[in-house]
């Protein structure tokens, strides 16, 4: 059964069950027969998706008028390891050339829409230049994350040493393709208050596990459950785009949810999970069994402990309707925002050329230091500051004054007070997982969930994914470590789900993050905690660099603004478990710039060349 519900209440549901062409053949597997609708009485709802069927995804060439055929180029136009934009008429598609052989495909990430002709071909498969998507060349699957659809297929052949691409007109024009997933084989069976699986949590990790399970074949019952009242939403964009409505940034429309059966319980609060009898308690004692579980609550913003805490107008953007509000109330108005945080400093970002002034408190003396190093931090202190932010550094809020329950001011411990017709706060956040502690999971003493390389806990069937855990990070030699990157959910979800099916699949991922601000993303890539020195290559001040975080002699991280696809290529480096050292860094930032090339004497370039295919070029061999 697929729906989307909230708390629960006695009600009848009615669901007409639609199989889609392609499934039409496996009929009899269902006891239901097609399209027959289903009468349930189901524990809950106050609010019930009610969703109109179509089909997902169809063949491409189902319909002959559908499809174009065009020679795109020569067979020497392109080398080994080439990549190619090439139009076909209607669209264009990604053209490919690796080991002698053509492979054609969409040329747009479905993420963001980065063009994949920018990004880096490694080993048969292409990462995405701006996020590090990661797409199988041969089948178009997607193989890392972020992003939740792969990429259309196209057919190549030679003909008279011309190269011709096949394709669906449908295809080139969405530059994407949902995978083929199970459905449910019988609905009739099932004892509401229990399911298979039991996914706590609907952000990146609850539902890139579902549909994992699902394009794997399972066939039973998939119930998700949120404290949110929307369907699964792009989290990140709340600080980047805040006056996005929610069905602009839902990640999959409510249609899907039904099609696939993955039930979605909304406004949902777990607050017991009882380990011994498999038994999730919710807060308002409604119970449900499962046989499987996944734990991918989130963290939950920390607030402030000052005086006047409770008055209006102070807010954790953790809603569409938190942003919103956000945004109707900043405008030309006095922000304050507390904390440099990525979030805090995205909202600032954000609200720079909509509020009357924006003024950010922090309690370090540059943002990002600790995560970009200090030069970075200032560099991107200095961009917020020409964009008429304001920054109180090394100190805290001490009071919230208000006016008629409002509001007006914020005190802070330096004795500055702030005109503040909106505060957001921005400080950090804990690990959702206190409704575990007495469950016999194992929790850290921050609160984590920790779990092994299989994102299995040390309890049997029960696994937990996101910004909750702490997980073996095998580029650092499989330390624990707590990685909150939307890249890294949607990781732990997917190999949370091939453990549920018994595959046996341990993670292996390079963290892959980025941030939007005036327009501009820094890139990241790696883990640089405890990172000892920062080796930089560019022009802070025009913000055009790359910088590598070292620990000891290795590089652990890279990040980059307006140096695409350089962190790509880094990532694909680690990804392939090679080591960069320090001092190949040193040399390609000695001898990096090619304006000085003809000073070099005849070693110095010869090293300058090898630096340059070693970090901005070759990545595979």
């Amino acid at each position: 059964m697929g729906g989307c519900f909230s708390k629960p209440k006695p009600v009848e549901v009615k669901i007409e069950v639609v199989i889609p062409e392609k499934e039409r053949s496996k009929e009899e597997m269902s006891p239901n027969g097609k399209a027959s609708p289903l009468i349930y009485k189901v524990n809950g709802t106050a609010r019930h998706y009610h969703l109109e069927e179509h089909p997902i995804a169809s063949n491409p060439y189902h319909n002959p008028k559908d499809v174009v055929e065009a020679s795109v180029c020569h067979v020497k136009d392109l080398e080994n390891g080439q990549m190619r934009e090439v139009d076909l008429g209607c669209g264009k598609a990604l053209l490919i050339k690796e080991s002698g052989e053509f492979y054609a495909m969409g040329h747009k990430c479905p993420h963001y829409g980065a063009p994949l002709v920018k990004g880096v071909l490694s080993k048969g498969r292409v990462r995405c230049p701006w996020h590090g998507a990661c797409f199988n060349i041969s089948t178009g699957d997607i193989e890392d994350f972020p992003g939740l659809d792969s990429l259309p297929r196209f057919q190549v052949k030679i003909e008279k040493e011309k190269v011709y691409i096949r394709a669906s007109k449908q295809a080139l024009q969405t530059q994407r393709r949902t995978k083929m997933m199970a459905k449910c084989i019988s609905l009739s069976n099932y004892n509401l208050s229990s399911t298979n699986v039991l996914i706590i949590g609907a952000g990146a990790a609850g539902l890139v596990c579902a549909e994992t399970l699902r394009q794997e074949g399972f066939s039973d019952r998939i119930v998700m459950c949120t404290m949110d009242r929307h369907l699964p939403y792009d989290r990140p964009k709340l600080s980047k785009s805040m006056d996005s409505h929610p069905e602009q940034i839902a990640l999959r429309p409510k249609e899907f949810f039904r099609t696939y059966d993955i039930e979605v319980l909304t406004e949902m609060q777990v607050a017991a999970v009882d380990i011994k009898n498999k038994i999730a308690v919710f807060k308002d004692g409604f119970k449900m069994e499962y046989n499987k579980l996944l734990i991918a609550t989130g963290n939950t913003p920390k607030a402030l402990s000052c005086k006047g805490k409770e008055v209006e107008n102070v807010f954790n953007i953790r809603t569409p309707e938190d942003a919103n509000r956000v945004v109707k109330l900043a405008t030309s108005k006095n922000v304050v925002i507390v904390g440099a945080s990525f979030l805090g400093m995205e909202v600032a970002a954000y609200l720079a050329e909509r509020a009357h002034s924006v003024s950010l408190v922090e309690l370090e003396e540059v943002p990002f230091k600790k995560f970009f190093g200090e030069r970075v931090g200032r560099a991107v202190m200095k961009m917020f500051e020409n964009h008429r932010v304001k920054f109180y550094m090394q100190t805290e809020v001490s009071e919230l004054r208000e006016q008629e329950n409002k509001l007006k001011e914020v005190v802070l411990k330096s004795g500055k007070v702030l005109r503040a017709d909106v505060c957001v706060v921005g400080i950090g956040a804990v690990p959702a997982t206190g409704f575990l502690k007495q469950s016999g999971i194992n929790i850290d003493s921050k609160g984590f969930i920790v779990v092994n390389k299989m994102m299995q806990t040390n309890i049997p069937g029960v696994f937990a994914a996101g910004d909750t855990v702490m997980f073996p990070l095998a580029l650092r030699n499989n330390k624990k470590v707590n990685v909150p990157h939307w890249q890294m959910a949607h990781m732990h979800g997917r190999i949370a789900a091939l453990n549920m099916l018994a595959h046996g699949t341990e993670i292996s991922t390079i963290p892959y993050l980025w941030t939007a601000m005036f327009g501009k993303s820094i890139r990241y890539a790696g883990h640089g905690e405890g990172f000892d020195d920062v080796v930089i290559q560019g022009d802070l001040d025009e913000l055009k660099f790359v910088a590598f975080y070292t620990k000891s002699d290795e590089v652990v991280a890279v990040a980059s603004m307006n140096y695409d696809p350089i962190v790509s290529k880094v990532a694909e480096v680690l990804a392939a478990g090679r080591t960069i050292r320090k001092r190949d860094v040193e040399l390609f930032v000695r001898h990096g710039n090619l304006n000085i090339c003809s000073s070099l004497d005849k070693h110095c370039r010869r090293q300058q060349r090898l630096c340059l295919r070693y970090l901005l070029g070759w990545v595979g061999g």
